[in-house]
């Protein structure tokens, strides 16, 4: 079996469609749509890195320990998983490159026809806008009162 090395990552996640190599944190990367789905931040430990789900990534451990790893933390939590590069060939980095790239575009494909008016955060209402008005007068007030002013020019020694 022939083994894999940081230049055969790089080949095969650029021959993807759309892929392009940046950086991240002066890590290389590979992106499509100018998101991330794989990476050679590890690279020095012989590892690449690839962006699964944690269902796919069970999959892929539990196919072949010797090769993938979950990334420690949080990141390994959401999928993030290392490939280790000396013992791939070149069909298995193929294929979680692939199921990486196919997952980034199936993202921003869902990003890009998500409706305006679906963001996280909602509007306020007139009654909470209304609320929110009377509270930063309230705290204007507050703040530039006499006795407030009084108070920090004690504190930091300040005079008229």
């Amino acid at each position: 079996m022939q083994t894999m090395i940081a230049s055969d990552f790089r080949r095969i996640a650029l021959s993807l469609e759309g892929a392009e190599e940046g950086s991240h944190m002066g890590q290389p990367d590979f992106r499509v749509g100018g998101r991330i789905f794989a990476t050679l931040a590890s690279e020095k430990h012989g590892f690449g890195n690839v962006m699964l789900t944690p269902e796919q990534q069970a999959l892929f451990v539990a196919e072949q320990p010797n090769v993938f790893v979950p990334v420690p933390g949080g990141w390994g939590k959401n999928g993030v998983t290392h490939v280790r590069l000396a013992d791939a060939n070149e069909d298995v980095l193929w294929g979680a490159l692939r199921t990486a790239w196919k997952l980034r575009i199936e993202k921003n494909e869902r990003a890009r026809t998500r409706p305006a008016n679906s963001a996280k955060r909602r509007s306020a209402t007139p009654a909470e806008a209304e609320a929110a008005k009377r509270r930063k007068v309230e705290l204007r007030a507050r703040l530039t009162s006499p006795a407030a002013l009084a108070g920090v020019k004690a504190r930091y020694g300040l005079e008229d």
